[in-house]
């Protein structure tokens, strides 16, 4: 008799491409244990307690008083609302991408990060519009405006974090080749030369805005796709090894262990 497959519960929109909710008063279901999302979420901490925090992705997150966190599609999510207080939007993939054309966002959300004093107040102001439109009139149109310029304020805080507008492109650039190819191509001489600088200029930009080299992002967007897989999905660890691309068990092993600091039967029996 086969085992059921043990899958992550996937949250959609309803009919609507556009949903405004506040965390204290929002609908409880939306944080309900692991999931995942068919659409982007973002979740505006206005105020949070001493020990909030999230899962996304299997990483933990602690949380401070005006952050934001984006949660694309298909990202692994947890959270256990402690009387937080904020704003839940949940857009759809069209509007969203009418709405930020960032395209790191766009394939991996963003971890909480926080907005400084005069951006949350900007934010304040126009998600108090967004909210008014919302539960009067709800014109998509104007909707989608208010969302544009929210999404402007926050990815300017991201935007600072990294050292030049060329650099943010080459990163964005390299985040999309990787979520396309890291199954088949973990050299870092091929993404180099996708983007059209050398190896050590490309290990540079990403050492410096992200503290970490190329090999190491993909060997983080590995082990994230066999956590899924081990956590959530019905194959063997024999079968997730062929499926990303390792050419037998042991060395798949071998890699996830040195990575994670557990072997993937520990890790699986842990999630069980």
């Amino acid at each position: 008799m086969s085992t059921p497959e043990k899958n992550i519960p996937v949250h959609h929109l309803t009919s609507q491409q556009f949903q405004l909710m506040t965390l204290d008063t929002g609908h409880p279901e939306n944080f309900n244990d692991v999931h995942r999302h068919n659409f982007f979420e973002i979740i505006w901490f206005s105020h949070v307690g001493e020990n909030s925090s999230l899962e996304l992705d299997f990483e933990s997150h602690s949380l401070k008083n005006n952050q934001i966190c984006i949660i694309a599609p298909g990202q692994v999510f947890n959270m256990k609302l402690r009387g937080e207080k904020g704003y839940v939007l949940a857009v759809s993939r069209e509007i969203f991408k009418e709405a930020c054309d960032i395209e790191t966002i766009l394939i991996g959300g963003t971890c909480p990060f926080s907005l400084g004093p005069q951006s949350a107040e900007t934010c304040n102001t126009i998600i108090s519009l967004m909210e008014e439109e919302y539960i009067g009139a709800s014109r998509v149109d104007l909707l989608k405006t208010y969302l544009r310029a929210f999404c402007i304020i926050i990815t300017e805080q991201i935007n600072r974090q990294d050292s030049s507008i060329n650099d943010r492109q080459r990163i964005q650039k390299l985040i999309s080749l990787i979520e396309e190819y890291y199954i088949i191509q973990r050299d870092t001489r091929f993404y180099a030369d996708q983007i059209k600088i050398s190896t050590h200029h490309l290990n540079d930009i990403v050492r410096l805005s992200r503290g970490t080299t190329v090999k190491k992002m993909i060997a983080q967007r590995l082990v994230l796709e066999a956590k899924r897989e081990l956590s959530f999905g019905a194959l063997t660890i024999k079968e997730i090894a062929f499926k990303l691309g390792f050419s037998d068990a042991s060395y798949f092993s071998r890699f996830f262990k040195k990575h994670t600091g557990q072997n993937p039967d520990m890790f699986k029996a842990g999630k069980d």
